[in-house]
């Protein structure tokens, strides 16, 4: 069995089939969903689905690109549902920093600022954290261990492949393998697959993005996580078996899901 810890099940490109989206992916062993929060405007969506589907969670949180809506949303309404599992997807991205030197720094302040936010809220709450890790892994990495993360720990989301991060399983974090993994120019990811400690990887698709080999081009689904269980059982030459109860039980640990 399976669990999808990252999917963006409250994306609208999941609005026409949801359940035969969710069904196919539990015929196929995926028995667990977790939806991020990155966008306070699908929030009330997340919920939705997590109230209507036993097997489907949700975290409340607001993702770099969207930092705007940080203040304005009511994390107290939503962190205390019983469906809630994580605070997140947040952190830093400078993949798309614009304009002049000095607006560029005021760019990554902000972003510090509301990552460092959501990082309280994560100790306040004891809940881990969902993180978002682009271009940034250094500034991503320090405000982790600066302001204690790893007291509740977390997941690195789309696991960047990047050495420096890898320290961070000693800190509580969790290393989130996609559908990356499969693309013929993930060499990084590959490389770095076999020094992540095994009781630190989790399964995730990022649905409806990074779409796997062999669906490059189609909406990725939580069906979809089994090629990836069966790209590390190849690369780690692990049977697949074990890897997927191996990801399932980190992922349980993690989240605090029975």
């Amino acid at each position: 069995m399976i669990i999808d810890t990252h999917i963006h099940l409250d994306d609208t490109r999941y609005d026409e089939d949801l359940n035969e989206v969710l069904n196919r992916a539990r015929e196929g062993g995926v028995e667990c969903f977790i939806i991020p929060g990155a966008d306070s405007s699908t929030l009330a969506r997340a919920i939705s689905i997590a109230e209507e589907h036993t097997d489907v969670y949700f975290s409340v949180g607001i993702h770099p690109y969207d930092k705007e809506q940080f203040d304005s949303l009511e994390f107290e309404k939503y962190v205390h549902h019983d469906k809630c599992v994580a605070i997140g997807e947040c952190g830093l991205d400078y993949f798309r920093l614009e304009g002049s030197d000095e607006e560029k720094v005021i760019e990554k302040d902000e972003q510090k600022r509301v990552f460092v936010a959501q990082i309280e809220l994560a100790k306040k709450y004891k809940k881990p954290l969902i993180v978002h890790v682009r271009d940034a892994s250094s500034d991503s990495k320090e405000l982790l261990l600066k302001h204690g993360a790893s007291e509740f720990g977390g997941v690195l989301h789309c696991y960047n492949a990047d050495h420096e991060l890898l320290s961070l399983a000693n800190n509580g974090f969790y290393f989130g393998i996609g559908g990356v993994l499969t693309f013929k120019n993930a060499k990084k990811l590959v490389n770095a697959l076999p020094l992540i400690p095994k009781q630190k990887l989790i399964i995730e698709t990022d649905g409806p993005y990074l779409t796997p080999t062999p669906h490059r081009g189609e909406r990725n689904e939580p069906f979809y996580t089994t090629f990836v269980a069966e790209k590390m059982s190849e690369l780690l030459q692990i049977p697949r078996e074990e890897i997927e109860q191996m990801t399932t039980r980190n992922a349980q640990k993690l989240f605090n899901i029975l």
